[in-house]
């Protein structure tokens, strides 16, 4: 009987310990969503408050958002990769991006903001090319990283138009090729190491008004339109957003 009760004893130590071995060498694969949201400062930003003058740039202007959507590419968590995608918050699309199979522990959740150089290539992409997110070849090619549209006040109370577009710059006083030796004006996004425990819904926050302050204060009297051709002003655009995402809460 005292045999018996050893056997029965040591196979459940064993059981549990097989178990145990089990979920920490081998990891059952956990869903994981990132769950793209958007601030004026930390004031929530929807698509409710499109066409309303009602963000303050840090340079004064008082502005009204008619159109945001941007482009996020090799999109990271540890070595799970999702080639692209198009993020509108007018139409609320693309807001989500999920993950089937995300390896518990910690995991770097990274992004690119537009298409590398070496990914964005002319005409390719067709769901893009449907939605008129395209560049013409005259300035380029490939696609947009990011269309910003609408309109703002000046110190007159006098409105204006303004269309904040991203894209891969061009020097075009070089005329015989004005895209040759150029900085990659799409950037990474490295928002660090997250500890995946469970079925979790990561945030990445942009603060919109972080295109217009830092490390340069926009003034839209200056650059408002007409910015895909202005090598300038996309270098500006590119150092800008770097302090735009930040990572925001992870919830079960």
């Amino acid at each position: 009987m005292k045999k018996i009760i050893y056997y029965i004893v040591f196979a459940i130590i064993f059981t549990s310990c097989k178990d145990e071995t089990d979920c920490c060498v081998n990891p059952v694969p956990v869903k994981v969503s990132l769950k793209f949201t958007h601030n004026w400062d930390g004031v929530p930003v929807s698509s409710s408050d499109f066409n309303e003058f009602k963000f303050t740039t840090k340079n004064g202007e008082l502005i009204s958002v008619e159109k945001l959507r941007y482009l996020v590419s090799n999109i990271k968590i540890g070595d799970n990769v999702k080639d692209y995608q198009l993020i509108n918050i007018g139409e609320n699309s693309g807001l989500e991006i999920s993950f089937d199979a995300i390896t518990i522990g910690n995991q770097r959740l990274q992004f690119t903001f537009g298409f590398s150089d070496a990914d964005n290539k002319d005409g390719i992409y067709q769901d893009l090319n449907s939605v008129n997110f395209g560049v013409p070849g005259m300035l380029g090619g490939g696609y947009h990283f990011m269309q910003f549209d609408g309109k703002y006040k000046d110190g007159n109370n006098q409105s204006g138009s303004f269309n904040y577009h991203a894209i891969r710059a061009a020097n075009r006083t070089n005329t015989d090729n004005p895209w040759k030796d150029l900085p990659d004006t799409s950037f990474l996004v490295d928002l660090g190491v997250v500890e995946i425990t469970n079925n979790v819904t990561i945030e990445i926050k942009m603060n919109i008004a972080e295109w217009f302050k830092n490390p340069n204060t926009w003034n839209l009297d200056e650059l408002n339109t007409v910015l895909m051709p202005n090598f300038e002003a996309q270098k500006l655009m590119s150092t800008n957003g770097k302090t735009v995402f930040s990572l925001g809460d992870v919830t079960q």
